[in-house]
């Protein structure tokens, strides 16, 4: 499949829906059949029948036999016709066809190759020559089937490391993954008193402990639509507005941090541990970028995640921390309780905001 398609959409493979051990004998002759049939139901496989090829476009597609054995001289719809039907059909047109034919001129055997065939063997034939050519295209399904689940495998990881659009580009060949973006969203969460709380527990109850709470902080990510760019410790760093633009960036990022707030006293009784945070949340320009050429990272930079830290850091427990700029952004929508000037280290005195609530009626 083309770098154009998203890496995490459903593939129409044949390993998704056909079964590799099915084979489908197409015949209107019932002692080529037959014999067909005692040859290589020896060898294991289920076998299925037509006598047609009306019927073996039928049991094709409700049966999804890997291979088919397709005769060319049939009443009605012949074997050419056949399979070109089956190769436009998007049900079909993975499956494995050989035709077996008394027809053996060179044009005729040209002919069903270009049509998708993967083989033509003349009549009469050696049924030892008919099994070991079904053996080894069957063999050769496999080896594809398995090859496309560690492909699955492998954008499955990247996924998990980057985001979409970034990995569809490193999977396109692009090197040197660098974006500017004129306006975004960061924010910082961190457990407040994590040290002395990973003094007091096994290692094992910490990393749990840990998990918990990041993976409900990334349930809510999946839900606003943000990006999750990294943990450290025990601080959570996410974004709006990288590395897909959108409009409402600030919004998308004040909504996660009101929910993840409500939901802490859950929190805390899941993990019966106490579940404190501080939220810092700042919006302005960022450069992105991948780092890295072994182990992949999406990373950001620039004074905007510096000051996004510090409104983390100067921030109280459980509360929500915003900077002017991000206040500016949010507008009329949502409550604010004004904390004053603030000492931010670097950056000096700042005016800055604990975000309280939507407004009814506010942005959704």
């Amino acid at each position: 499949m083309g770098v154009e398609h998203d890496i995490d959409e459903e593939r129409a493979s044949a390993g998704d829906v056909l079964n590799l051990n099915r084979v489908l004998l197409v015949d209107d002759n019932p002692v080529n059949l037959q014999v067909l049939y005692q040859a290589l139901e020896q060898e294991g496989y289920e076998l299925l029948i037509a006598q047609s090829g009306e019927e073996a476009l039928q049991i094709a597609v409700e049966a999804k036999p890997a291979l088919i054995l397709l005769d060319i001289n049939m009443p009605g719809m012949d074997g050419f016709e056949t399979c070109e039907r089956l190769k436009a059909d998007a049900a079909t047109r993975e499956m494995v066809i050989i035709f077996l034919s008394a027809r053996d001129q060179v044009q005729d055997k040209v002919k069903g190759l270009k049509l998708g065939a993967v083989d033509y063997v003349s009549k009469p034939f050696q049924f030892e020559e008919v099994v070991a050519r079904v053996n080894t295209q069957l063999e050769l399904r496999r080896a594809k089937e398995e090859l496309r689940k560690l492909h699955q495998q492998a954008d499955a990881l990247l996924l998990n490391i980057l985001p979409r659009s970034i990995a569809e580009r490193l999977k396109a060949s692009e090197r040197n993954i660098v974006d500017s973006f004129p306006e975004a969203t960061i924010l910082f969460c961190d457990l407040v008193g994590f040290t002395p709380l990973a003094a007091q527990t096994t290692p094992g109850q910490l990393v749990e402990f840990l998990n918990g709470i990041f993976s409900a902080m990334d349930q809510l990510v999946e839900k606003y639509g943000l990006e999750k760019i990294k943990t450290i410790g025990d601080a959570y760093m996410l974004a709006g507005g990288v590395p897909d633009p959108r409009l409402d960036h600030a919004s998308a990022v004040a909504d996660f941090a009101l929910d993840l707030v409500s939901c802490l006293p859950a929190l805390t009784q899941d993990l019966a541990m106490p579940v404190r945070l501080r939220i810092g949340i700042h919006s302005g320009p960022v450069v992105a970028g991948v780092i890295g050429e072994k182990k992949f990272a999406y990373d950001l930079w620039g004074d905007t995640v510096n000051t996004a830290s510090r409104m983390e850091s100067s921030g109280s427990a459980n509360r929500i921390h915003v900077s002017q700029a991000s206040r500016d952004l949010l507008g009329a929508a949502y409550g604010f309780e004004k904390r004053g000037s603030v000492s931010i280290k670097g950056k000096g005195e700042m005016d800055t905001y604990f975000l309280l609530a939507q407004k009814e009626g506010g942005a959704s």
